[in-house]
Order: structure tokens, then C-alpha cells, then sequence
């Protein structure tokens, strides 16, 4: 038979099983991705209690060819980390990529769009959540003006009780008609 080492037990499975849209062979694969990153810290073996506290730190996890290039890779990592650090336990690193699975509902993906522009974290995106979003994505390529101009005529667009801010629905509103949004808003393991 041989030393067959088991990462997980059953229940554990069943239970990552049942809280993302992955099968529990691609579970695994997360799991044998999120030891790449620093083997060092996360065990073969990880019981429950290691699978929320191991941490792998969040530079680490933004050099994975799937984040690399990513201007928001940062944000991503804020965004799923349960400290806000953007430090991530096992079970951050299977919700993140869980929601960037194909698999993963419209809905789930437009709410962790929404939280990974929202800067300030504040449940609104505002005027400086728009500029710090073209700021990360163009990186500097466009002017403080050009920046400016593109903020005002989103909100223009966008916020239709005129409050200055967009607020989840707003913003629902207007991703959902991004016809690229799916298809860009994906990593695959």
C-alpha cells in the first residue's frame, strides 16, 4: 500500500466541498498550488485549525504568474484576506480562487468586484476609489486630468441617485452590462 499522505481528512473535504465551486480533486490542486508558494510554512497535512491560521504572506502570493501581471493584484489579496493585510490562510486562498473559477455565479463575482474597488472599504466606490482604480490600472499612462475626466463621466453614467458615490447596486448595474466582465474577472488553477 505505502505512506499515503492525506491532506485532508473526509469532512474537511466534504466541507470545502460544499462552500466553493470546486470538485474535491480541484480542491487539492489549490491546496498543492497554496504549498508552492511557501512550502516552508504550509504542511502536507493541514487540519482545521491550520487550514484558517497558516498564512502565506501576501508578496509571496502576488508573484503567482496568475496574479503577477494583475494591476489589482494587491487589492485581490486585501480583499480575500481575513486581517485585511492581504495575508492569506489556506481557506482566503480557496475562497479567492473559488470565486475566480468559472464555475462561480455572476452575483458572487460582481460582490468581490465591488469589494476589490472599493479602496477605502467604506461599502461605497467613490470619486477616490475611481481615480485609485485608473491610477492602478493605466499606472500613471494617463494624466491626473484624463483621470479626473474618465471619474467624472463615470459617475455621470453610473450614480443615479446623484450622491456622489456608487453604492453596490449602482455598480451592479452597470458591470452587468460589461459584456467582458466574466470573462475577465477569472484565474484558473
Amino acid at each position: 500500500m505505502g505512506n499515503k499522505i492525506v491532506t485532508f481528512t473526509e469532512q474537511q473535504l466534504d466541507d470545502y466541498q460544499d462552500c466553493t465551486f470546486f470538485t474535491r480533486k480541484e480542491i487539492l490542486r489549490v491546496h498543492k498550488r497554496f504549498r508552492e508558494l511557501r512550502p516552508d510554512l504550509v504542511p502536507r497535512q493541514m487540519t482545521e485549525g491550520e487550514a484558517s491560521t497558516v498564512r502565506v504572506p501576501r508578496d509571496c502570493i502576488e508573484k503567482m504568474p496568475e496574479l503577477r501581471e494583475n494591476p489589482f493584484r494587491r487589492r485581490i489579496c486585501e480583499a480575500f484576506s481575513r486581517d485585511g493585510q492581504g495575508d492569506l490562510s489556506f481557506e482566503d486562498f480557496l475562497d479567492a480562487l473559488s470565486v475566480f473559477s468559472e464555475q462561480a455565479p455572476r452575483d458572487i463575482k460582481v460582490f468581490y468586484a465591488f469589494k476589490i474597488y472599493d479602496f477605502d472599504e467604506d461599502g461605497f466606490i467613490g470619486r477616490n476609489d475611481l481615480l485609485a482604480c485608473l491610477t492602478t490600472m493605466t499606472r500613471n499612462e494617463l494624466s491626473p486630468e484624463e483621470h479626473q475626466q474618465i471619474a467624472d463621466k463615470v459617475m455621470e453614467e453610473a450614480d443615479v441617485d446623484g450622491d456622489g458615490k456608487l453604492s453596490f447596486l449602482e455598480f451592479e448595474h452597470v458591470i452587468l452590462r460589461a459584456p467582458d466582465f466574466l470573462s475577465t474577472f477569472h484565474i484558473r488553477i
